[in-house]
């Protein structure tokens, strides 16, 4: 059985009151607190969805550690990669020769990131295989000078599957003509897109007996590439795997080499939250105003209760039962709003799209052209429980206004 200060706090809640204007500004506070919520979960499920989007594409390019030599040369590469391979959470492990460049292809020249690598090894590490959109990742084979472009490199050089393009090493040859670059063909076996504009439009892959060849390399390579089971503990494995390897050699794992960006997409991640929980605070904040003219309203019954007895305390838990109601039933709609758009914002958007004929997020300007989303059950645990607690703390003025009424005072003019 409810206490009878809850029963009378819902009962103040649901009834009817004769001014309306008190139920409309009651009615604005509930909408207030859940279209802010709502927005809330699903702003943050977006940006989660970015966030998660974003990795999977740098991560798809980029290993998880990378494992250098100094001077940028890792020579007897095999011990090292047999070395990394104990650890229990490696998975992948491939070894690669890292340069710059220029191709060019009949009047375009274009400078590039080359690298190097071992097919079949390389799909232990990267997503290069999956995301060909001509040719076969499998076609750079050693001694063939083939080479795989990314799409918008390809696009600007202007070349197509099996033209051949001209590699420039910027590492020059005595002759006695003066120092001359090396120029070297390969032949375009592949292309490959994987949706960051970066890699799509400055990276160039051939087979690591290749780029050993062009850039003077012998054996030696640039260092060897690793996969972890969990990428979040990137930071924790390069520590182990540092004491194991000799001096000299240094680990970079993907939280140095792109943590700027994601910690970026964090702290706006965290901006958006204080902003959008302001609307959510005005919201809360218009329960003042219902309660302060609720208690007014109410003036003659908080008299006769407290005639009949009832402490201060009782009366204070009166209207903060009625206030929280109000954030109660305004925190419940807005959770479930939110958390229906956040599932559903892969219809919702294409559908705004056709409706209003614009799009939103244009492949032109935009990495992702599609919204994506990744709702996390703890950010709405924790979306509620802000919109409860500013609930709460709006109640307590009002509350503590009305348990102060002199019962003589109220009832002088009745």
């Amino acid at each position: 059985m409810l206490p009878f200060e809850s029963f009378i706090g819902l009962r103040y809640a649901r009834a009817k009151r004769r001014n309306h204007f008190i139920s409309f500004i009651s009615m604005t506070s509930m909408a207030g607190i859940a279209l802010g919520v709502a927005a809330l979960v699903v702003v943050l499920s977006v940006m989660n969805g970015f966030q998660k989007e974003l990795r999977g594409r740098i991560l798809a390019v980029v290993s998880h550690i990378q494992v250098q030599g100094p001077g940028g040369k890792l020579p007897g590469w095999e011990a090292v990669s047999a070395t990394v391979r104990r650890h229990p959470e490696v998975v992948g492990a491939a070894p690669y020769v890292n340069a710059q460049g220029l191709i060019s292809f009949q009047h375009t020249v274009q400078g590039t990131q080359v690298r190097g690598v071992l097919p079949d090894r390389e799909d232990t590490v990267a997503e290069i295989g999956s995301h060909m959109t001509a040719g076969r990742f499998e076609d750079l084979r050693a001694g063939e000078f083939g080479i795989v472009l990314g799409r918008e490199l390809a696009r600007n050089l202007g070349a197509r599957l099996g033209d051949k393009v001209t590699v420039i090493s910027p590492q020059g040859q005595v002759t006695a003509a003066g120092i001359l670059p090396r120029v070297k063909q390969f032949r375009v076996v592949g292309v490959f897109e994987v949706g960051m504009y970066e890699y799509d439009s400055g990276l160039a892959l051939m087979h690591l007996a290749d780029a050993q060849r062009l850039y003077r390399m012998e054996d030696t390579v640039s260092g060897v590439r690793l996969k972890i089971a969990d990428l979040f503990g990137a930071e924790r494995v390069s520590r182990d795997l540092a004491k194991a390897l000799p001096k000299g050699v240094e680990l970079i794992d993907w939280t140095r080499s792109h943590g700027s960006f994601f910690r970026a997409v964090q702290i706006e991640k965290r901006a958006m939250f204080i902003i959008l929980t302001l609307i959510v605070a005005v919201a809360a904040f218009n329960i003042v105003s219902t309660l302060v003219m609720a208690v007014t309203d109410k003036q003659a019954d908080i008299a006769i209760l407290r005639t009949l007895g009832a402490a201060p305390g009782a009366i204070l838990r009166i209207f903060v039962v009625q206030g929280a109601m109000i954030g109660v039933v305004g925190m419940l709609v807005g959770v479930v709003s939110g958390v229906v758009l956040a599932l559903n914002i892969d219809v919702i958007v294409p559908f705004l799209e056709r409706a209003l004929g614009v799009q939103f997020l244009s492949k032109d300007v935009y990495v992702i052209s599609e919204l994506p989303s990744d709702l996390h059950v703890s950010d709405v645990v924790t979306i509620a429980l802000v919109s409860l607690g500013l609930s709460l703390v709006a109640t307590l003025y009002p509350s503590y206004r009305a348990a102060r009424i002199n019962p003589a005072s109220a009832l002088r003019y009745e």
